[in-house]
């Protein structure tokens, strides 16, 4: 029998209980592929992640949803460098640095306190590939509500990234599974979708969608489509620099916020405040 330790942590938490939790196996050398999707599927947040030795960066980080292993999320990315920074002895020190290495490349994390910043890659960026009247039908919306510019975007995991025109749209959202299987992405058969909206100049009220085992469920908070939005800002050359505050996770009871800011270099990072939860050790 071997014993692994973990940590849970609350990403773009305001307190203790908001935010989007975190799983981080402190150590996952001695796990294999099988038995890291599996203690996700045993976890079931939105990610677990495991830590692992890396020649080019702070530490790998191995990314794993209940059924899929992810190349790249913003929450796991952030409340992983927060327990990488804390195995190293470094917990609280101001501006903290350090590199972690995902499957989507390596991606640079900063820290103020326990605010954590990631920088994300450069967009790639394909048309919706759906009808505006198909989008507006998957989302249960109307024509009438959606923003111009809906695209597939990807600064590490591509998610279909749909503009309304306003907070309210963004609450009325009542997406069709069935629906949303069939605009899934190309690449990944991935369907999910990021519904967005101006709530004021500085503010922007989310919500990001997909499906679990055939089953439709809504992410408190999420880093990767935060991201995705800054690179929607760079593919739409929206005037840059921007810097906004993503409201999400309301309707799930999570309230998560999330910090974005495109700087006029169109480099995208995307902030989170991280609050440590809980601390085990599981038996294999």
């Amino acid at each position: 029998m071997s014993r692994h330790g973990f940590r849970v942590v609350n990403v773009f938490a305001s307190s203790v209980l908001s935010g989007n939790a975190l799983c981080v196996f402190e150590d996952g050398s001695a796990l294999a592929d099988e038995q890291m999707q599996a203690l996700a599927l045993q976890f079931n947040l939105s990610e677990t992640t495991f830590l692992l030795p890396s020649a080019v960066a702070t530490a790998r980080v191995r990314i794993f949803t209940p059924t899929f292993e992810m190349p790249f999320a913003g929450h796991p990315t952030l409340g992983s460098a927060h327990v990488v920074r804390a195995l190293r002895g470094h917990a609280g020190h101001e501006g903290d640095a350090l590199t972690l290495e995902t499957n989507a490349g390596v991606i640079p994390v900063t820290a103020r306190g326990d605010v954590w910043t990631l920088q994300a890659k450069a967009p790639a960026v394909r048309p919706p590939g759906s009808k505006p009247e198909e989008l507006a039908n998957m989302l249960g919306v109307d024509v009438s509500d959606l923003g111009p510019d809906a695209m597939w975007v990807d600064t590490g995991s591509e998610q279909l990234v749909v503009p309304l025109r306003s907070p309210d749209a963004v609450d009325r959202c009542r997406p069709d599974a069935a629906l949303l299987a069939k605009h899934a992405s190309n690449s990944r058969r991935d369907a999910l979708a990021y519904v967005w909206a101006r709530e004021s100049t500085a503010t922007v009220v989310a919500r990001f969608f997909f499906l679990k085992a055939g089953t439709l469920v809504e992410d408190p908070g999420t880093g990767s489509a935060c991201a995705n939005l800054g690179g929607w800002h760079v593919a739409t050359e929206a005037p840059l620099p921007v810097e906004l505050t993503i409201r999400q996770g309301e309707r799930t009871g999570r309230a998560c916020r999330l910090g974005l800011r495109v700087d006029r270099e169109k480099r995208i990072y995307v902030t989170g405040n991280v609050i440590p939860i809980a601390a085990g050790e599981l038996t294999l």
